[in-house]
């Protein structure tokens, strides 16, 4: 990095020392409402496009339902949660589907390699439950504060207006946790064959509170009956030359016929708490907790059965948020779910208006109607509740008006304790673990679509890149690295004899303890903690 470089500030001209963390309660701990150089940046980046949704324009929908099993696995859901979506029996709750690809404009191939979108609309007795995820079980990133620069450095070029592989490449290299994903979007999962033949997940780690105030952790997957199929760059190419709509034809069609896509509802279930004994840390949505400690439990099932009437009116303006959840479903720490929940329903006030939410698409259902005091606003329909009584739009009020629900007889209530700080990630030994892995697992026609796209790829960027990205695909496997090596005719021994990144662990390794993005560690210190000195971090 050149020393010469001018300094990033956030738009007040203030100087931004720390571009890559959230600030938190701890490592783990949540994340604040004070985190301003944040909400700049990422409500701003909320607003670069109009009207077309910044990420995920290319999408299509459909109407459903789904039944829970009223069990999670061989047990009552009821131990788990007391959301009742997820306990009632018998119960058909509608719900909308928009899949989308994610860096694509509007009318852009269905056959891009890219993530999927995955997003649900549950509309629940009480009220609107959203899950916002892909077909893919991880993420690029681990913290919110990143996510424009990497829209950013996956968007077109902003001179050329041309995506470009070294963009890519370049923001890859600097982000380890990203390898994991990189491994699955650049092998053919990257293009699933349809939207009815790919997995679903909400991504991110969740809670589930049950009616003694018990949480676990939880994350949401999404198994196509239909199966699973994927397209290797040949066949996508073949079929983009003759229609660019192939997956939404798929869906519309198929559902027309009456062959009505259905997925099972699955859940990873852990106890609440910061798992020493794993790797990885179970919020961290890079990676995937391993289904052979924790298995897929069947929770219910999920058809979709209508097509929209109106794709602008119902698909396009259909808003979802990760911040959009029902009692007995809950946050987690997971730091681009604390960023996601300001920023897709800010995103969504923006793009439709800050009355989105009554447009038939995102109303809850006649059971749950909203009512609340919120007033006025561009497009303005009606006031929620019809104004039961219109002079008075404030609570609480001893004349009238709206009240407060009845509490949960037993509330959740986390315990959170710790420095107020940015802080780096402790546990970055499966940042290359898990990628490795997951390139063992593929079969070789699949881990040969991916060695021949990456390295195709790396051939496009420039040898600081190349070196770099080798670098990291070895250290996942060295079967890995030397095949991209050879495919983009790379000298790997000049690319192995790379340092570690600066700042981070080597490959394979954590970091000592809890660390504050300065590189001082956090140490214990009777009751409190304070920062380790320069010398103790030194001698350590």
């Amino acid at each position: 990095m050149s020393e010469q470089r001018p300094i990033l500030t956030t738009r007040q001209g203030h100087p931004v020392s720390d571009n890559q963390s959230l600030r938190s309660v701890g490592e783990r701990g949540p994340a604040t409402l004070e985190n301003y150089q944040f909400i700049e940046k990422i409500t701003h980046f909320d607003r670069e496009r109009i009207p077309e949704r910044v990420v995920h324009a290319r999408g299509t929908g459909a109407h459903g339902y789904f039944e829970t099993y009223g069990t999670i696995g061989s047990e009552p859901a009821s131990k788990y949660t007391r959301a009742r979506v997820l306990n009632e029996v018998g119960v058909q709750t509608p719900l909308f589907v928009r899949f989308s690809t994610v860096i694509g404009a509007k009318e852009s191939p269905e056959t891009a390699r890219d993530p999927r979108g995955f997003a649900i609309k549950f509309k629940t007795v009480d009220g609107n439950w959203d899950l916002v995820g892909n077909n893919l079980k991880v993420f690029f990133i681990r913290d919110a504060i990143k996510f424009p620069d990497m829209i950013h450095a996956f968007k077109p070029d902003p001179v050329t207006n041309q995506q470009e592989p070294w963009r890519f490449y370049d923001f890859i290299c600097s982000h380890p946790e990203a390898l994991h994903m990189v491994t699955w979007v650049k092998s053919p999962w990257g293009i699933p064959a349809t939207y009815r033949e790919m997995e679903g997940s909400g991504v991110n780690t969740y809670k589930l509170v049950n009616d003694q105030g018990v949480a676990h952790l939880v994350k949401f997957h999404f198994e196509p009956k239909q199966g699973v199929r994927n397209l290797t760059a040949q066949q996508a190419a073949e079929i983009q030359a003759q229609d660019t709509s192939h997956a939404t034809r798929d869906l519309y069609d198929a559902i027309e016929r009456g062959d009505f896509p259905e997925w099972e509802f699955c859940v990873q279930i852990m106890s609440d708490g910061e798992h020493p004994e794993l790797d990885f840390d179970p919020l961290d949505d890079t990676k995937r907790w391993p289904e052979e400690q924790f298995p897929l439990l069947p929770v219910g099932r999920l058809v979709l059965n209508k097509n929209p009437d109106n794709v602008f009116a119902e698909t396009e303006q259909s808003a979802f948020g990760t911040g959009v959840l029902v009692d007995g479903i809950d946050f987690s720490d997971d730091k681009m779910l604390q960023g996601r929940t300001l920023s897709y329903s800010d995103t969504q006030r923006y793009r439709v208006g800050p009355n989105y939410l009554q447009l038939p698409i995102n109303q809850p259902q006649a059971g749950a109607a909203a009512r609340t005091n919120q007033r006025d606003g561009q497009m303005t329909f009606y006031v929620d509740g019809r104004g039961e009584d219109k002079h008075i739009n404030y609570e609480p009020s001893l004349m009238g008006g709206y009240q407060e629900a009845p509490r949960p007889g037993k509330e959740y209530h986390q315990w959170v304790e710790g420095h107020l700080g940015r802080y780096q990630t402790t546990r970055t030994a499966d940042d290359y673990a898990q990628a490795g892995t997951r390139y063992r697992s593929f079969e070789d026609w699949e881990r040969d679509d991916l060695v021949n796209n990456v390295g195709g790829d790396l051939r496009k960027c420039p040898e600081p890149i190349q070196l770099r990205m080798v670098w990291h695909l070895w250290h996942c496997d060295e079967d890995y690295g030397r095949r991209v090596a050879e495919v983009a005719g790379i000298d790997l021994e000049k690319a192995k004899a790379l340092p570690p990144l600066p700042g981070k662990p080597a490959p394979h390794e954590k970091r000592q303890g809890p660390t504050y993005s300065s590189g001082k560690l956090e140490r214990g210190d009777g009751g409190s903690r304070e920062p380790a000195t320069s010398e103790e971090v030194a001698s350590k």
